[in-house]
């Protein structure tokens, strides 16, 4: 029997809650976000897990984060979540090129990584709410940066006993992004377009949710919130699979020896992604170091320099939207575990965070991300990482991966680290089919969105994804847009 893993804030909520209340709430009470009170160890060598499926490695890594869910209940969600709706059944394949893995986390029903988590999410909160004997609807409310909110869309969409409202910043999204949100199909689902950016987006979202007069008013009509963002610890865990898998899948290839170290590289705007690589390596995974790597919002890369996190920049819409976030909002895990699980000390940052827009870590808590290397690429440096790749193999990376490419590039050259490495790709190149070919030739400019995808399927020798196919024709559903201020407003119209 696993020992049983309760949950905590990270802003000194004392109450201790299960897995699955952790899951139903999102965030606690205080503002903060749950972690486990410890980080189990995997309990299965590399070995054994090197010859499981996709499935059953993800079984073995939950049942230890998520232990007040029975068997069959995590089982039966694994189920759910890790069936058709992918293209692959390997469901996150690795594919080498030049010198490098690149683990595709892009084959999903909305073809980027948060499907990894989403398809899942919708599973694990509807078997939470039975196993607390929950009767209200849960609402889902969520901002976006381009690619939370299809996922969750996809994975809430008609789901019994719940809703889901997605906001995204009207002018911050590509446009395959935008046109797969707005033609989400679903009684249960609400689409809104903010005038802002995303990180007003979260902090609409984050408002909401700590408005107790609202609470009241839902719960007396029978509505409780919940997250589907990266903030959720029912997203997080999933997140640690794949990590695993991809070491596994290593193993089993032959291309590194059992207990071999392995760099993980992953582009990142909120933190999520590489905090789940870094709770693997706590789980006994054989991870040497955790790259980091930003485009031109650094705010993360300027945080591991100096050890300052400052939000007070100007915000630079990109080339790769999905991290365009000022606001690294699962750092804050970090934060408090690096600062030795001292709520108190995380909390005060927090609060600096919100009232002067920045803090500072002491040198004690530096020192304890020795493990982190940070760094950005710029606008250039990723459009001239698709375009080095695309020529010398044929392989095209979207442009999120392409900075954390070009990031390991920068990486490799400094350090001479030649250990093996694994770059969490996260995006298809067919959601961001414009600025990749830009990338690869200029002369693509001048053609359509959908001409630009079947050109791309065309030169990369790859299949049109279902999920660009679906949405050539689909008529567009969504249609709302409103003021920052007006999201509160909305949220009550539709409920």
């Amino acid at each position: 029997m696993n020992k049983q893993i309760m949950y905590k804030s990270t802003r000194g909520n004392e109450r201790l809650v299960t897995a699955s209340e952790a899951i139903l709430k999102g965030l606690s009470e205080d503002g903060g976000l749950f972690v486990p009170e410890s980080i189990p160890t995997l309990d299965k060598s590399m070995q054994e897990l090197s010859q499981m499926d996709y499935k059953k490695v993800a079984y073995e890594v939950m049942k230890l984060l998520l232990t007040d869910f029975t068997e069959e209940e995590l089982k039966t969600c694994i189920e759910r979540a890790y069936d058709d709706k992918f293209d692959t059944e390997v469901i996150a394949p690795l594919v080498e090129a030049e010198g490098a893995y690149y683990l595709e986390l892009f084959h999903g029903s909305t073809i980027a990584f948060k499907d990894m988590a989403l398809s899942i999410l919708p599973h694990l909160m509807i078997t939470s709410a039975k196993k607390n004997h929950i009767e209200n609807e849960i609402v889902i409310l969520t901002a976006t940066s381009g690619d939370t909110g299809k996922a969750a869309l996809a994975g809430f969409a008609d789901v019994e006993g719940t809703r889901i409202i997605v906001f995204y910043p009207k002018n911050g999204v590509s446009p395959i992004q935008e046109k797969q949100m707005v033609t989400q199909k679903g009684d249960n689902t609400l689409v809104v377009g903010i005038y802002g950016n995303f990180d007003d987006a979260q902090t609409g979202v984050k408002q909401i949710f700590s408005d107790k007069e609202l609470e009241k008013e839902l719960l007396s009509r029978g509505f409780q919130f919940s997250s589907a963002n990266s903030i959720n610890i029912g997203r997080l865990v999933p997140q640690i699979c794949y990590y695993v898998y991809a070491y596994a899948t290593l193993l089993k290839e032959g291309k590194i020896a059992d207990g071999e170290k392995i760099n993980v590289v992953v582009p990142t705007g909120n933190f999520g992604n590489i905090l789940a690589a870094f709770y693997a390596k706590n789980m006994g995974l054989p991870i040497a170091k955790l790259i980091c790597a930003s485009n031109d919002n650094k705010v993360l890369y300027d945080f591991f320099e100096t050890g300052v996190y400052d939000r007070n920049r100007e915000f630079i819409l990109t080339t790769s939207p999905s991290m365009d976030i000022l606001i690294s909002s699962n750092l804050e895990r970090l934060i408090y575990r690096i600062a030795g699980n001292d709520a108190g000390v995380n909390a005060d940052m927090m609060k600096a965070l919100s009232a002067e827009g920045k803090y500072e870590i002491s040198a004690e808590m530096k020192n304890a991300l020795a493990d982190f290397y940070g760094n950005y690429a710029t606008e250039e440096e990723t459009a001239a990482e698709i375009k080095r790749i695309y020529e010398s193999c044929g392989y095209v990376l979207d442009t999120h991966t392409a900075v954390a490419s070009a990031v390991y590039g920068k990486y490799a050259k400094q350090t001479k680290d030649d250990t093996k490495t694994v770059i969490a790709s996260t995006a298809s190149p067919f959601k961001f089919t414009r600025s990749v070919m830009n990338a690869i030739d200029g002369k693509y400019d001048a053609m359509e969105d959908f001409a630009l995808v079947d050109e791309l399927s065309k030169i990369g020798n790859v299949k049109v994804p279902r999920a660009i196919e679906e949405i050539r024709t689909a008529p567009v559903v969504h249609d709302v847009q409103c003021e920052v201020c007006e999201m509160k407003e909305v949220v009550k119209n539709f409920l």
